[in-house]
C-alpha cells in the first residue's frame, strides 16, 4: 500500500522517514487478489461517482467546529467531532451486500500504527475516541456519513479516498484535492489535549484574529494592536510547511506539547532557516526593520513563498506570529509580557551589576542584562508527562536566547512548576524561572579583586507580567499565575524548591551585605517626549540626626530595550549636603540635543543615579528607564463600512521633528478589512503632512481593526489604529 524502500538495516525493513505533509504518492485505485475472471466487468459493482464535503462557510461542518472563518475553500474540521460526508453512487447502495469505508492518508509513506493512514470503518453506532462512520442517511443512490475522527489525531492536511471490497479485491477512488480535508486540534473536545472549558477564553485565545501587545516600561506601560491574522488565505499552509521544514514526524503532529516545542525552534531562524531573523543592532539595512510590521500575514505568506527567512524580528514580532501558528493550528494561545525581565545565562537567579569604586557602573564586569519588557507566549494544554495538577497555561518561547537540546527554543514549561519552584521538570522551566524571580545585586569591585554587596533588591526582577483581557483591549495582570507575592511563606518555599533542584545559587560574592544606610535617595524622569527637553529630579532624604556630604554621578544611557547599553550620551556630577533630618531635591536637565543623534528605535533611555557619602563610604544606587512618546499615524475611513462595499481608508502622519525624515515606509493592514499594503515616501519635512489612500471591501462583519506604522532612518515604532464596526451585507 506503500511505496516502502527495499533497503535492510541489521534484519529490518527501513521505512523513510515520513516528515513532510505536503510530499504524497496516491494510493492504488485497484488492489485486486489474482486475475479477475473473464466476463467480470469490475465497474457492475459499487462505483463512487461523486462526494461532497458540505465545505462552504455556510455549512454545519464549518459553522460546528468552529472554521468558518478561515479563507480557504477546502473542508476544514476539529478532531474528537463529527462532520458530515455525502457520497454519491452508481446505484442504491444495499448495507447487507456492499461495503465500502472512508480511508484519509498523509505524507508520503503511510502506516495504519502511526496514524498516517486511516481506514475509517461504517459502525452501527459511533463511540468517542475511535474514529467511525455512521450511515444517517441512505436515499437513492446516495449514502450521508456522520465521520468522527480520533481526539488524539494527527493535524495536518489528510487526502480522503472511498475504498470498496469486491470479490476480486478492493476499488478505490482516485486522488482528488477537492476532497482534501484539513484536521486541527480541538480545544471544544473534552478528550483532545488541548480543551478549554470556558466558551469566553476559546473566542479570545483561538478564535479573536487581532491582538495586543504590551511594551514599553514597567512605569509606562505602551500597547500595540497585532493582527494574527490566522484564518487568512494561505496561513494555515505556511503553518504545515513550518513543520515540513523542521522535518517534524508525521505521526508526532497530533501532540501539541510536541507541536509548541517545534514551533518555538521554527519561528526563529537561529540554526534551522526557521521563519524570522532576529536583529538587535539597529541596522535593518537588508530587510524590514521590526518594529514596522503590523501583523503576522506578511511575514508567514513571504516565508512560505521564497522559502527563506525573513528579516527582521524581535521578541514581540517572534511573539506575535507564534500566536498566529498556534492558534491556527487550534491550539489556545496568548503572548503575555514580562515587565522588567532577566536574561540570565546560568539561570543562577542572580542579576549582578558591578560598580566601580567611584560609584560608576562597570561595563567591563557587568555581563547580565535585564530586559525593560520581554515577550513571550503561553499555549493551554495537558501535560500528561508531568505530574498531576502542571498543565494549563504553558510557557513557550521564540525569541531565540539560550539553546535547549541543541536548538534555540524554550518550552513548553509549566507556568503552574514554574510558580511553585519545580524546575526539574521539562522543559527549560529554570530558565523561565529565572526570568520572573531573579535577584538584582550591586556590587562594588575594589581594586585589590575583593567584591562588597552594597544593595542587594529581590523584586526589581519580574515586576508585572500581563496579557490582554478578555472581551477588551486592557491589561490583564498575571504576574501571581508565574510567582507568589514577595515575602509570603509560598515564596520563600518556592525558592527554596528552586535552590532544592539547583536553580538557584548562593550569592556568588566575597564580602558582606552592608548594613542600611542613614540616607535614602529615589529619583524621578519626567515625562518626556521625542524631540523635546526634560528633567531628572533626584531626591536625598536624611533620617539620621548627624550631617553627611555626598558625591552623586548621574549617567544616563541609550538603550536597546533587552537592558544592554548602546552609548552614553550624558553624565553629570554634582554634590549635595544633608542636613540632619532633612531631604534636598536636585534638578538635571536633559536636551534634546544630547539624545536625539543616536536614538534607538524604541526610543529608550537608562538612567543610572549612583552617589557615595563620603563620611560613611556608602554607596547608594538606583535606575530606570524612560521611553519616549512617540508621535502617531492617523487611520480615518470613509464609505459604508458593510460587507463588499468600497471603503476609502486614510493614513496620514505629521513630522513634528525638526529634521526631515529619510527613506519612509508606512504599512497598512486590517484582518477581514483589507490585505496587508506598504508605502514608501522619499522624505517627510519637518511640520509636513503625508496621506495616502487605499480602498477596500470588507469580507468579514463584526468588530473588526485597522493598524498602520510608520518607520523612516531616524525615526521608528510609529504606530496608529482605528476600530471599525463591520455591517453584514444587506439581504436583497
Amino acid at each position: 500500500m506503500s511505496d516502502t524502500s527495499r533497503t535492510t538495516f541489521g534484519g529490518r525493513r527501513a521505512i523513510p522517514p515520513n516528515n513532510s505533509n505536503a510530499a504524497e504518492d496516491d494510493l492504488p485505485t485497484e488492489e485486486l487478489q489474482g486475475l479477475v475472471p473473464r466476463g467480470v466487468n469490475l465497474q457492475d459493482f459499487l462505483n463512487v461517482s461523486a462526494v461532497h464535503l458540505f465545505k462552504e462557510r455556510w455549512d454545519s461542518n464549518k459553522i460546528d467546529h468552529h472554521t468558518d472563518k478561515y479563507d480557504n475553500d477546502k473542508l476544514i474540521v476539529r478532531r474528537g467531532q463529527s462532520f458530515y460526508v455525502q457520497i454519491d453512487f452508481n446505484r442504491p447502495y444495499d448495507p447487507r451486500r456492499d461495503l465500502f469505508r472512508v480511508e484519509y492518508v498523509i505524507g508520503r509513506y503511510p502506516q495504519e500504527n502511526k496514524g498516517t493512514y486511516i481506514p475509517v470503518p461504517v459502525v452501527p453506532e459511533l463511540q468517542k475516541g475511535k474514529w467511525g462512520a455512521k450511515v444517517i442517511m441512505n436515499e437513492d443512490r446516495s449514502v450521508r456519513l456522520s465521520i468522527l475522527s480520533s481526539p488524539e489525531c494527527i493535524v495536518g492536511k489528510f487526502r480522503m479516498y472511498v475504498a470498496i471490497w469486491t470479490p476480486y479485491g478492493i476499488l478505490r477512488t482516485r486522488r482528488n484535492p477537492e476532497t482534501d480535508t484539513y484536521i486541527l486540534f480541538n480545544p471544544w473536545c473534552e478528550e483532545d489535549a488541548v480543551y478549554l472549558d470556558n466558551e469566553k477564553e476559546r473566542e479570545e485565545y483561538v478564535l479573536n484574529d487581532i491582538g495586543v501587545i504590551f511594551y514599553g516600561d514597567f512605569n509606562d506601560i505602551k500597547s500595540r494592536s497585532w493582527s494574527y491574522g490566522q484564518f487568512e488565505d494561505g496561513i494555515l499552509d505556511a503553518c504545515l510547511y513550518m513543520m515540513d521544514r523542521a522535518q517534524m514526524d508525521l505521526s508526532g503532529r497530533g501532540n501539541p506539547i510536541k507541536v509548541s516545542r517545534v514551533g518555538s525552534a521554527m519561528i526563529n531562524a537561529k540554526d534551522d532557516e526557521g521563519v524570522l531573523v532576529g536583529s538587535w543592532d539597529n541596522i535593518y539595512a537588508y530587510g524590514v526593520p521590526p518594529s514596522a510590521w503590523t501583523g503576522s500575514v506578511d511575514i508567514l505568506l513571504e516565508y512560505r513563498s521564497s522559502e527563506n527567512p525573513v528579516r527582521y524580528g524581535q521578541c514581540w514580532v517572534f511573539a506575535g506570529v507564534f500566536n498566529t501558528f498556534l492558534r491556527c493550528l487550534g491550539i489556545p494561545a496568548r503572548v503575555v509580557t514580562n515587565y522588567f525581565s532577566a536574561h540570565d545565562n546560568d539561570a543562577n537567579l542572580q542579576m549582578d551589576i558591578f560598580l566601580e569604586e567611584d560609584g560608576s557602573v562597570s561595563n567591563k564586569l557587568t555581563k547580565d542584562s535585564v530586559w525593560n519588557y520581554h515577550c513571550w507566549n503561553e499555549a493551554w494544554m495537558t501535560r500528561p508527562d508531568l505530574p498531576v495538577g502542571f498543565g494549563g497555561w504553558q510557557a513557550v518561547d521564540s525569541t531565540p536566547q539560550e539553546n535547549s537540546d541543541g536548538m534555540y527554543r524554550c518550552g513548553p514549561a509549566s507556568v503552574q512548576a514554574v510558580k511553585h519552584g519545580h524546575v526539574c521538570f521539562q522543559f527549560d522551566a529554570p530558565f523561565v524561572f529565572a526570568e520572573v524571580n531573579s535577584d538584582l545585586i550591586y556590587i562594588t569591585a575594589k581594586k585589590d579583586g575583593t567584591h562588597v554587596v552594597e544593595t542587594l533588591d529581590t523584586t526589581h526582577i519580574g515586576k508585572l507580567i500581563v496579557t490582554k483581557q478578555l472581551e477588551g483591549d486592557g491589561i490583564q495582570d498575571i504576574t501571581d499565575t508565574y510567582k507568589f507575592q514577595e515575602g509570603q511563606e509560598e515564596e520563600r518555599l518556592a525558592l527554596e524548591t528552586a535552590l532544592m533542584y539547583g536553580a538557584k545559587k548562593a550569592l556568588n560574592t566575597e564580602g558582606m551585605v552592608k548594613s542600611r544606610s542613614d540616607v535614602d535617595m529615589d529619583f524621578e524622569v519626567e515625562n518626556a517626549v521625542l524631540g523635546k527637553d526634560f528633567k531628572i529630579t533626584i531626591t536625598f532624604r536624611n533620617n539620621s540626626s548627624n550631617r553627611y556630604s555626598i558625591s552623586a554621578c548621574l549617567s544616563g544611557n541609550i538603550t536597546f530595550y533587552t537592558g544592554v547599553s548602546k552609548t552614553e550620551f550624558k553624565k553629570e556630577t554634582f554634590d549635595v549636603v544633608l542636613d540632619p533630618l532633612s531631604f534636598k531635591k536636585e534638578e538635571v536637565l536633559v536636551r534634546a540635543g544630547e539624545y536625539m543623534s543616536q536614538l534607538l528605535e524604541q526610543g529608550f533611555l537608562h538612567f543610572f543615579v549612583t552617589a557615595r557619602i563620603n563620611e560613611t563610604k556608602d554607596v547608594l544606587a538606583k535606575q530606570k528607564s524612560t521611553v519616549l512618546t512617540i508621535p502617531k499615524v492617523i487611520i480615518k475611513v470613509r464609505g459604508a463600512a458593510v460587507v463588499g462595499s468600497d471603503m476609502v481608508v486614510t493614513v496620514e502622519f505629521t513630522n513634528p521633528l525638526k529634521e526631515t525624515l529619510q527613506n519612509v515606509w508606512m504599512y497598512l493592514e486590517g484582518p477581514g478589512v483589507i490585505r496587508p499594503k506598504r508605502k514608501t515616501f522619499r522624505e517627510i519635512r519637518p511640520n509636513a503632512t503625508v496621506q495616502w489612500e487605499e480602498v477596500c471591501q470588507p469580507w468579514v462583519p463584526g468588530r473588526r481593526k485597522l493598524i498602520a506604522s510608520l518607520t523612516s532612518d531616524s525615526l521608528r515604532h510609529v504606530y496608529g489604529e482605528l476600530d471599525l464596526q463591520i455591517q453584514r451585507r444587506p439581504s436583497m
